[in-house]
């Protein structure tokens, strides 16, 4: 019974959100929260979050019970999880594809002052309403919840990454003392996003070695896909701001456990040091060392931006380890199917298509949705590509005899010819993207019956999401392995 209880402790001290703010402030990180919140016990205040989002103050005899219910909207329930974490369990289907009224996955309540209520703005932009009393989770009783010194000398003022994408929200600005650290977990947080993705994967297929990139793009369809999909069946919140500085509001709106950006900073160095060593000439060591290096700067930078608690990025390193243990040994066949298989491309289009319907039952509108469908989409256009190459002899696998490969050596012509192949590649890809898009959203609005006056709206709709992200994601998946390097063929720049 006491070893059970150390584990709870553990669990809820890894889940605190002040642990993550305590290494936020050591790593000379600062929030500007406005207001100061009171020791009155008279009246127990508590917030409910929904990833980071605070709503608005409910006063009364039940308020501790009403509190629990904040932000979910009819047919929704909010129920507490291990650790202090709401869980939200959500209604109808129509309730989830349609309500617009409660904020959705995270959507911040607007502040408000009345009767001579203190309302504090946290970091992501919310308030926490209350009639001077302590926020429960969140900071105690007595403590103030304001930067009135703005910083020691030589600190910058700066504003959280990019908006929400959800809710528009920009969040509130932060003060930074370690300007290198900043931009080092900034680097390190990219490398789990799409931009890094597009660049990435498309410079290995075209430029280094197309068997290694499709194979490791099959394990970042899978390690990605089963980590949203769990994100979303467990619905935990972002850690709550306050105490937590918001560095990144991007992705503020979707769930938090386990963190993808620390199962992706784990899969992709792992796999692709799994996947070319051998192939390529290079000590281990140095492998092995990039590839630590890699997971522990993606993973930190999480908890830097104050996006996850230390149990998410920890539970998304386990995660992902253990998807890695079963995939790895599975690449060969899974290549070998997706390369010669007859019903290949019926079995591979149906499949992603069906995992793709399963995730967006699961919750109502978030980016998560959006991400996933992206991905298989991309997933499946790469197999797709791949089996076409190998129907027509193009882009051959190197026999064994060729192998291990040795480093060129590096030369204005050789780092020439890559980078022009690479921007003329991104452009197609680009291109492919802004046009696929023009044509399958207007469609799918059309097909599905859903305005296509707000964009923002419709996608929020798995009619139009699904088969707009399936279908331009895909055709860029196809694109990048068939025919960008058929034209490098046509310009003698293969």
């Amino acid at each position: 019974m006491e070893k059970s209880n150390r584990y709870v402790e553990l669990f809820r001290y890894l889940q605190d959100p002040h642990l993550v703010a305590s290494f936020q402030r050591i790593c000379g990180v600062h929030g500007t929260f406005s207001g100061t919140v009171g020791s009155s016990k008279e009246a127990d205040r508590t917030h409910s979050h929904n990833n980071g989002a605070c709503h608005h103050h409910i006063t009364g005899e039940n308020e501790s019970e009403n509190l629990a219910v904040i932000g979910a909207g009819e047919g929704e329930k909010v129920q507490m999880a291990a650790g202090g974490v709401y869980k939200r369990i959500t209604g109808s289907k129509k309730h989830r594809e349609e309500s617009e009224s409660a904020p959705q996955n995270g959507a911040v309540a607007s502040a408000a002052t009345a009767g001579g209520e203190t309302v504090a703005k946290g970091g992501n932009g919310c308030s926490l309403g209350g009639t001077g009393s302590d926020v429960s989770g969140a900071i105690e009783p007595g403590e103030r919840v304001v930067n009135e010194d703005m910083g020691p000398l030589g600190s910058s003022t700066v504003k959280p990454l990019r908006k929400n994408s959800l809710t528009g929200d920009a969040g509130q600005e932060f003060l930074i003392e370690n300007r290198f650290l900043y931009y080092m977990f900034t680097f390190g947080t990219e490398l789990g996003n799409e931009l890094f993705y597009i660049i990435f994967f498309s410079f290995i297929m075209w430029n280094v070695d197309a068997v290694v990139s499709r194979r490791l793009i099959v394990v970042w369809v899978w390690v990605m896909y089963l980590g949203q999909c769990t994100k979303d069946v467990i619905g935990w919140s972002r850690p709550a701001s306050p105490p937590v500085v918001k560095v990144e509001m991007f992705y503020n709106s979707e769930y938090s456990m386990p963190s993808t950006h620390a199962m992706s900073g784990t899969a992709i160095p792992f796999s692709l040091f799994f996947l070319t060593y051998g192939r390529w000439e290079y000590p281990f060591s140095l492998g092995f060392s990039l590839a630590l290096c890699w997971c522990l700067l993606v993973c930190v930078s999480r908890i830097y931006m104050g996006m996850h608690s230390v149990l998410d990025v920890i539970v998304g390193f386990l995660y992902s380890v253990l998807i890695l243990l079963f995939f790895l040994p599975a690449l060969d066949m899974i290549d070998s199917f997706n390369l010669t298989c007859r019903y290949a491309p019926l079995i591979i289009i149906s499949l992603h298509l069906g995992l793709g319907l399963f995730s967006f039952t699961l919750d109502t509108w978030s980016t998560s949705r959006g991400d996933t469908a992206q991905i298989l989409g991309t997933g499946a256009g790469v197999a797709l590509a791949s089996h076409v190459n190998h129907l027509l002899g193009l882009m051959p696998d190197p026999t064994p005899d060729q192998l291990p490969f040795t480093m060129p050596a590096l030369g204005v012509g050789l780092v020439g010819v890559a980078l022009l192949r690479h921007f003329l590649g991104v452009l197609v890809l680009v291109a492919t993207r802004a046009l696929m898009k023009s044509i399958t959203i207007p469609l799918a609005c059309r097909v599905s019956g859903v305005p296509c006056t707000d964009v923002r709206k419709a996608r929020q709709h798995m009619e139009v999401e699904l088969p707009y992200r399936y279908i331009v994601y895909g055709t860029m998946g196809f694109n990048v392995l068939f025919l960008v390097p058929l034209l490098f063929s046509c310009l003698q720049l293969s």
